[in-house]
């Protein structure tokens, strides 16, 4: 990490960094470990253009979902820019490496508690980020038109644009929206944490629950499940728990595929075209 960059999060900690050390954390982002004589910060550092917005609204995810006292979120210490990029200082949570089952469950507990807080509108006041794409967050009353318009739209025309899907893979939007009313029915809007795949959750040393990295908005509960079940699913634990205090819906299992087909094409945008064999096949399964 950059001498400078330390000296400036020194002060605006409050601290004496003794020690950075490198971590592994994810593919967006440089990540490290802050090191005093007392204890840890973890930061992360971005040198894209939009690395402050970025990180400024993970800043208000993170914040928003430990004001909810349903699921605990690290807390932020210091958010801000620095030559040409930006920093994002936050609580180190030292994880356990092999969570217990009871540890998942409560994870799954919190989550059902987390979704059943609701507004009025479904989306956000701000937009946020998905990975490093943007994810637009106007608000909109029916659940089929802001997945469409506001999740499915944005991924589909950029991937157009890179080449990546031809004009004739893109689904009309009336078709979209007629699909989606028909599966969707009468959707209350949830707090969603929006990312949530393993890599976004730690468990605790003493077996406390985190949300990180979120991509949070209000939506439907079912679209952070799908998302859960995309790289392989969480334990079994974790379902139980959470289908014992927010049941199951008619159909869900139909909706799954189509909710995962928003990460799917995130995916196939920041990564490229491994990931089209799935989204091809997802766009002939419910609008071909």
């Amino acid at each position: 990490m950059n001498a400078t960059l330390v000296e400036n999060i020194s002060d605006q900690l409050r601290i004496s960094i003794k020690n950075t050390i490198p971590v592994s954390g994810g593919d967006i982002s440089q990540a490290y470990i802050l090191e005093n004589t007392v204890n840890k910060v973890f930061c992360k550092v971005n040198y894209s253009k939009d690395a402050y917005e970025m990180f400024i609204a993970e800043k208000e995810g993170l914040q928003i979902i430990a004001e909810t006292q349903t699921v605990k979120a690290p807390k932020v210490f210091a958010c801000d820019e620095f030559d040409g990029g930006a920093f994002l200082a936050m609580e180190y949570i030292e994880s356990k490496k092999q969570p217990a089952n009871e540890d998942l469950a409560e994870l799954g507990k919190q989550l059902a508690r987390m979704h059943r807080l609701t507004c009025p509108e479904f989306g956000w006041t701000r937009d946020n980020f998905i990975g490093a794409l943007a994810q637009s967050n106007e608000q909109r009353m029916h659940w089929d038109t802001f997945y469409v318009e506001q999740r499915l739209l944005p991924q589909l025309n950029l991937a157009k644009e890179k080449g990546l899907l031809t004009n004739d893979e893109v689904p009309n939007i009336y078709n979209m929206l007629s699909v989606c009313e028909e599966l969707f029915g009468h959707i209350h809007p949830s707090l969603l944490h929006g990312d949530l795949w393993s890599g976004n959750y730690l468990i605790a040393k003493d077996g406390t629950p985190y949300l990180i990295d979120p991509a949070f908005y209000y939506g439907h509960s079912e679209v952070d499940l799908a998302m859960t079940r995309l790289f392989g699913g969480f334990d079994e634990a974790f379902y139980d728990a959470y289908y014992a205090l927010n049941p199951t819906r008619v159909m869900e299992d139909k909706r799954n595929d189509l909710y995962q087909l928003y990460y799917l094409l995130v995916h196939l945008n920041l990564f490229g075209r491994s990931y089209y064999p799935a989204v091809s096949k997802t766009l002939r399964r419910y609008f071909g």
